[in-house]
């Protein structure tokens, strides 16, 4: 593995601010400052930042019911609270995928790469599905044609699973997500969103966790996500 991405793998710092501190020459391999961020090594390397050995962090995930109004980022360079801070965890957590910030619900994050990418690939197609408030009553035309998948000005959708609640609560689940997709859609069939929670990613569903709070996954919680993302 290159340096800079091992670095990020254990938890030290993102892989650009840990290419700066190769850069700098804070970065050894073996007792030997090393300034080439593309130099492969593993966790028997003996790679130390500061004269401090590092090593890469245990993988954990988390499940998260995201609030309206917190970001969907690692870090938020502004005023407004980032997902991670509402979770208790001293590891280097991600979100996988995005709700935007006026959206609630589930939400994972992990520290294992590889997972979150698994998870979000298209290829995977892993289901999501969103409970909706509208602000006009649904009509069965409109459920039919989020079936059947709508044009977007970044291209077709694929077919949506799409049920209805009550006169203004719907329920889709889609196999993909593209950025705002779902409120996206909604006004392509002629109503808007008033309201957006998403309560299952793959095989997890938000059940009855409180909005604002999160739990770890369990060891066979991780197993099952892994067998969803198996292509």
């Amino acid at each position: 593995m290159r340096l800079a991405k091992y670095l990020a793998h254990c938890g030290v710092a993102s892989r650009r601010r840990a290419e700066e501190l190769i850069a700098a020459g804070r970065v050894t391999v073996a007792g030997e400052r090393v300034t080439d961020p593309a130099r492969d090594v593993d966790e028997s390397s003996g790679v130390s930042v500061n004269g401090r050995p590092v090593r890469p962090e245990p993988r954990e995930g988390w499940m998260l019911n995201k609030p309206a109004g917190v970001v969907s980022t690692a870090r938020e360079p502004g005023r407004r609270q980032a997902v991670v801070d509402l979770v208790d965890s001293p590891r280097r957590l991600y979100p996988v995928g995005r709700l935007d910030a006026d959206s609630t619900g589930l939400i994972l994050l992990t520290n294992d790469g590889k997972l979150a990418n698994r998870l979000t690939h298209p290829r995977y197609g892993i289901e999501r599905t969103y409970r909706l408030r509208l602000r006009r009553p649904v009509t069965e035309s409109q459920l039919r044609r989020l079936r059947r998948g709508v044009e977007l000005d970044d291209g077709p959708t694929r077919p949506a699973k799409a049920r209805r609640i009550s006169a203004r609560v719907v329920e889709i689940t889609l196999a993909e997500g593209r950025n705002r997709q779902v409120r996206r859609m909604v006004e392509a069939v002629g109503n808007e969103v008033a309201g957006l929670k998403r309560i299952r990613f793959g095989p997890m569903t938000l059940g009855t966790l409180p909005e604002g709070n999160a739990r770890k996954l369990r060891p066979p919680e991780v197993t099952r996500l892994w067998k969803d993302a198996r292509p």
